[in-house]
């Protein structure tokens, strides 16, 4: 017997569907761990305008917010404590690179910093002339200075031990609001203004002013080193771009992505995925608009994007790549933690170390007497060379296909029609029509079921994707059943039904072709000039 195959719909419409990336499936794996769901959504009640993380294991990491900043345990996620020693908003925040400062910059243009752990005032830099809006700590080995910017256009580079500025770094004509430290010397940083310039600066040849200058054409929000030091990022207005320092300061690309402005960006490193050999560093950046943006710069195209229900102020990447954070405008924290990993402490004493362990499960010894023994290797995947023989899926058939199979050609349609499924029903009269059996079958069917069928006639055959066939059936069955007609007061119901569709239908269509008439004429004009 040769084999059959059901009948399958003509006119079904694609699926907008895409299979997901491992990429994206490593970015939707950031999920609230169930014991800590009220801190995401707990809200501090006032705009997140930072959002800092301990290099140090378990990495902490500090939000500030109004007058105060609050620390998280990079391990629980829970709050440790605030503080509100500021006598205005606290602006920026940052680690020192042993983790153990913290300093914090308000809108007095005071510079605060603190002991990170028992959160001791330990010294005030003083000397912006307004708000201090971004302070930052060399990323190496230098524990004695930082670097600050404020609304009073002017970067600072400051000696913390003895709370003197060492330089006033000028150029800037505007508000500077963020900046960087270089990840290769801690001589150099950059800073971004709303006069739309970024600069760079090297504290070894301060008198000589900025050693490279930008223009963003954007008020700028932030910028960041990249990994390798010799690339940065900026984000301004609804645009990011990628400079080359080593070029010369050469623009390598801007990414227009966001519908508003962009106002924080960070760096983020995905795991081995599928198709690359080593760990690859992302740039995320948020906005205003609601939406958090995965950029790959080796490739240059946004890899993942996710949407939040609030405008999105602030973002943070823990340097061991299982916690992202993101602060927003109405005081609420997104806390991200990777699904399918534990911590645990493996450095001993009073320092904590935070170790990434894969959960696997338990397995026993198989033995002979294991009914799982005879079935081992079921879930083994095949390696490249091996001939994958797969076993053939067994075809469901619905009831109108059975009755084809059997060659019941009008119980087949009768049955379709029931189901009211329009896709269905045009494919089975197709099929007839291939067998030539369908005048054959509208012949034979009683009254109840001519009404089914010119029930369906009159619902459909209006309908542009399915007039075609439906149409020219109509007027077939008007000529086979016309005495059946007349004699049935419902089924010249349906008649009268489609004919005044029809009308309508051919008056649309009349309507539309007068008005192409009247517009054609001028676009072609319009196309000249």
């Amino acid at each position: 017997m040769a084999e059959t195959f059901p009948v399958k719909p003509k006119l079904r419409s694609t699926s907008s569907k895409t299979t997901p990336t491992p990429e994206s499936k490593y970015w939707k794996s950031f999920k609230i761990p169930k014991d800590i769901e009220s801190i995401p959504s707990k809200s501090l009640n006032y705009p997140i305008n930072s959002l800092s993380f301990s290099p140090i294991a378990p990495h902490d990491f500090v939000a500030t917010h109004s007058a105060s900043f609050t620390s998280f345990s990079g391990q629980t996620l829970e709050p440790k404590f605030t503080v509100s020693a500021f006598s205005d908003a606290a602006a920026s925040a940052s680690f020192r690179c042993d983790g153990k400062l913290l300093a914090v910059g308000d809108l007095t243009g005071t510079v605060h910093v603190f002991d990170a752990k028992s959160r001791i005032h330990l010294r005030r830099l003083k000397g912006h002339a307004a708000a201090a809006r971004h302070v930052c700590y060399p990323r190496a080995a230098d524990k004695f200075h930082l670097f600050s910017g404020g609304d009073d256009s002017v970067v600072k580079y400051w000696d913390v031990t003895t709370e003197k500025c060492v330089f006033d770094l000028l150029g800037h004509k505007d508000y500077v609001r963020c900046g960087d430290a270089s990840p290769v010397s801690d001589d150099m940083f950059v800073s971004g203004s709303y006069d739309h310039k970024v600069r760079v600066w090297d504290v070894r040849v301060s008198n000589a002013g900025s050693v490279m200058e930008l223009n963003h054409e954007k008020p700028v929000e932030s910028v960041i080193y990249l990994p390798s030091g010799g690339l940065i990022a900026t984000a301004g207005g609804n645009y990011v771009k990628i400079w080359d320092m080593i070029g010369g300061g050469k623009l390598l690309y801007s990414m227009e992505s966001h519908n508003k402005t962009v106002t924080s960006l960070c760096m983020g490193k995905v795991g081995r995925v599928k198709g690359e050999e080593a760990d690859q560093y992302r740039i995320l950046s948020v906005s205003l608009d609601g939406y958090m943006k995965v950029f790959d710069y080796a490739k240059f195209k946004i890899t993942y994007s996710m949407r939040f229900p609030n405008p999105l102020l602030s973002v943070g990447f823990s340097p061991d790549c299982l916690t992202r954070v993101i602060g927003t405008t109405r005081g609420t924290l997104y806390i991200g933690r990777r699904k399918g990993k534990v911590e645990s402490d493996h450095l001993g004493g009073d320092q904590l170390g935070l170790g990434v362990v894969e959960d696997e499960p338990q397995r026993s010894v198989l033995r002979p007497s294991y009914f799982r023994y005879f079935h081992r290797g079921q879930n083994m995947k095949p390696s490249e060379g091996d001939y994958l023989i797969k076993r053939p899926k067994k075809v469901k058939f619905s009831e109108h296909d059975k009755l084809l199979k059997k060659f019941r050609h009008k119980e087949a349609l009768v049955a379709v029609l029931n189901r009211k499924n329009p896709e269905n029903v045009v494919a089975v009269m197709e099929e007839l029509v291939a067998r030539k059996k369908l005048l054959k079958c509208v012949s034979n069917l009683d009254t109840e079921e001519l009404e089914l069928l010119m029930g369906f006639l009159q619902k459909y055959s209006t309908m542009p994707r399915y007039a075609g066939l439906l149409t020219k059936l109509a007027n077939k069955v008007v000529e086979l059943r016309a005495e059946d007609i007349r004699s049935s007061e419902q089924l010249r119901g349906h008649i009268r039904n489609l004919k005044r569709d029809v009308e309508e239908e051919i008056r649309i269509q009349q309507s539309l072709l007068e008005i192409q008439g009247i517009i054609s004429p001028m676009l072609r004009i319009a196309a000249r000039r």
